[in-house]
């Protein structure tokens, strides 16, 4: 008897209010593969829809619209760090779990906050930390992207301007739909699999998956890492698996993922970065003119929303 075909698991990236990127990239998802591989496929977002691009409404509307549209899809929604900050600002994170107050956890970069052009609007006294440096006012150029500001150090104008509201006005609790917040409400920070089939140089195993939009802290626990993750720990203001750079670059060289080789997929880098089983799937990085991509498993196919495919 012969084993059954692995799982088709598909991983797609930062997508930045990009609607139309996210339309053509589904399109050609479906385009390159088996149909019936794709309608039972393990489909894995990971994080950052908002922001930077024009539409993040309407990329909104498009993921909530998957469950119904695709039913025996398995659809998996990861909090990336701007979409985490536009949730704090709408009020819809979950509160500290140690009963704290978020404006605690202000002190550490208080010395930011003029620099950063925090929030300070209605609401803002009872905001986390990101909400209000999301919705803050921040000009000029940033050195760093190459780029104008977009309203803020999060460039969260243009999701502002998606629900027909001007950036850093209050009115944008009202003007986001109540499906909209629930969604946000409802992403999670982690998500692990088990028995995920991957090809690499040649030879076809199965290992343990774990996405998250930054990636794990190198020098830190695992185990005690996904269990804050999963817990959806708010009392801390910057969350490293969401927004780190260089400490969670690298899979963490710890026993824990020794005795299980681990595949541990981000987004978030604004780069397509692919070693051993560290996947970074991130090409697009909020401009307009890269590619939104994905990334299939088991064959390990990169798809864009920019290639053309034979009918």
């Amino acid at each position: 008897m012969s084993d059954p075909k692995p799982r088709l698991v598909c991983s797609i990236g930062d997508i930045h209010g990009f609607h139309s990127k996210l339309q053509n990239l589904w399109s050609n998802l479906e385009s390159s593969t088996p149909c019936s591989d794709f309608a039972t496929a393990l489909i894995i977002f990971l994080g950052d829809y908002c922001d930077r691009g024009p539409e993040t409404n309407k990329v909104l509307d498009f993921l909530i619209s998957l469950p119904a549209r695709y039913p025996r899809q398995k659809h998996v929604f990861i909090a990336g760090n701007h979409d985490f900050a536009f949730a704090a600002f709408l009020g819809v994170v979950p509160p500290p779990l140690d009963g704290s107050e978020f404006r605690e956890g202000w002190r550490e970069f208080e010395d930011n906050e003029e620099r950063e052009g925090w929030f300070k609007g209605e609401g803002y006294e009872g905001m986390h930390l990101q909400g209000r440096r999301w919705a803050g006012r921040k000009t000029g150029f940033n050195k760093a992207k190459g780029t104008e500001y977009q309203g803020s150090i999060y460039d969260a104008g243009p999701t502002f301007g998606s629900y027909g509201v001007p950036h850093g006005s209050a009115d944008l609790v009202k003007a986001v739909p109540d499906d909209h917040k629930k969604f946000l409400a409802n992403m999670v920070w982690v998500h692990e699999e088990d028995d995920v089939c991957v090809e690499i140089e040649g030879e076809t195993k199965y290992y343990k998956l774990i996405a998250v939009h930054a990636g794990l802290e190198k020098e830190k626990d695992v185990k005690q890492q996904l269990e804050f993750l999963k817990a959806r720990d708010t009392r801390i203001p910057k969350i490293a698996a969401l927004s780190g750079r260089k400490d969670v670059w690298n899979i963490p060289e710890v026993m824990e993922l020794k005795n299980t080789p681990t595949v541990i997929v981000s987004g978030h880098h604004g780069k397509l970065h692919i070693e051993g089983l560290r996947l970074i799937i991130d090409e697009g990085g909020g401009f307009a003119k890269n590619p939104v991509a994905a990334i299939l498993l088991p064959s390990m196919k990169i798809v864009r929303d920019t290639d053309v495919l034979a009918n």
